[in-house]
């Protein structure tokens, strides 16, 4: 156990850090274990994340030892925390923690920790028939429903949100998009009752759960009623969440659950030069499913526009490709075209 001076001193140089960002604690870790190191890190980064952390470390033009020594130890007692949990749980972990590093830094770390883990709670949940859950959780307030079908697979939400009530799948899936974060007690308490009727053992944490995300995720499996319903009384109710999930509901790349037919249609519709700029940072997949749709002299064209306009603005290319997925969502409403959503059989032949 850790005696009380080596405890103060832990206690000293965390608050030399303790109104430091995350990224620029990172920043400084970086900078702290060196170039090669460092390196090998950015390789399991995001592009966006590396070029927030380069950013940082430019602009950080100095660091104390002081400084440099608070970070890495805040970063070994979150290395020894995620260690102890995987091996045994967060009552293992504290355990083990407060062991190594003194009561107080035990919780610091694991409070740090704990609210970004990817721990999910309810996977007696997810193990179970979405019809038996249906028959749990149907009664329930829509904020409980709206927690327990965060946790849960798209697939399985999806299966019981188009089973709800119609007065209920709008306000369940609004509270899903407005979901954050939620409570240990929270969650422990709705565990609790399911548990008791399931007979399952879980474990609970904080967890980031919801958002406008996973209501995407659940809308694109859903049947086109049940979509459609929900995205109608939305845009009555929240017009700007409704405009926020129709943009991540269908992306210039989802152009491949098309079919020929579907795609011929599309690009009837689509003005040349967008073509051509929306292609600019397609995937060659993508790309030949277009250009296969295409005679061959418009095609050749395309291609000949997109060498041609050279080097162009990401934010042009993102507006264009825009331009394209509205179209397919305007032809989609118009039953004039047909999403392969993948949730289940849509065509009937």
């Amino acid at each position: 156990m850790m005696d009380m001076e080596n405890g103060a001193a832990a206690s000293g140089s965390s608050s030399l850090i303790a109104d430091f960002t995350g990224t620029q604690k990172a920043a400084i870790l970086l900078i702290a274990l060196g170039p090669e190191k460092s390196s090998s890190i950015f390789k399991h980064l995001k592009e966006e994340e590396i070029e927030e952390l380069t950013l940082e470390i430019a602009n950080t033009r100095s660091v104390t030892s002081q400084i440099k020594e608070a970070v890495l130890e805040e970063f070994y007692g979150v290395c020894l925390a995620q260690q102890y949990i995987a091996e045994g749980g967060i009552s293992y972990a504290k355990e083990l923690l407060e062991k190594a590093l003194g009561e107080d830094k035990a919780l610091d770390v694991i409070s740090k920790l704990t609210a970004s883990l990817q721990v999910k709670p309810f996977e007696f949940i997810r193990k179970t028939e979405p019809s038996q859950i249906l028959t749990f959780i149907q009664d329930e307030h829509p904020q409980t429903i709206a927690l327990i079908l965060s946790y849960m697979s798209p697939a399985q939400s999806a299966m019981i949100l188009s089973a709800l009530a119609p007065d209920r799948q709008a306000d369940v899936a609004k509270r899903i998009a407005a979901m954050d974060r939620t409570s240990p007690d929270t969650i422990k308490e709705v565990e609790k009752v399911l548990e008791s009727k399931l007979s399952s053992l879980v474990n609970q944490d904080y967890t980031i759960i919801g958002g406008v995300d996973a209501v995407v995720e659940i809308l694109n499996t859903v049947d086109r009623a049940t979509e459609k319903h929900i995205m109608e009384t939305l845009e009555i109710e929240e017009p700007e969440l409704a405009d926020e999930i129709r943009k991540k509901m269908f992306v210039f790349e989802d152009v491949l659950l098309l079919d020929d037919r579907s795609i011929q249609r599309v690009l009837r519709e689509v003005e040349n030069s967008d073509l051509a700029l929306a292609c600019k940072s397609a995937t060659e997949q993508v790309q030949n499913a277009i250009f296969n749709n295409l005679s061959k002299r418009l095609a050749a064209m395309i291609k000949e526009d997109m060498d041609f306009m050279g080097p162009v603005r990401m934010k042009d290319v993102e507006e264009a490709q825009q331009k394209i997925v509205n179209v397919i969502r305007k032809l989609e409403d118009a039953g004039e075209i047909i999403i392969s959503r993948g949730g289940g059989d849509e065509l009937v032949v």
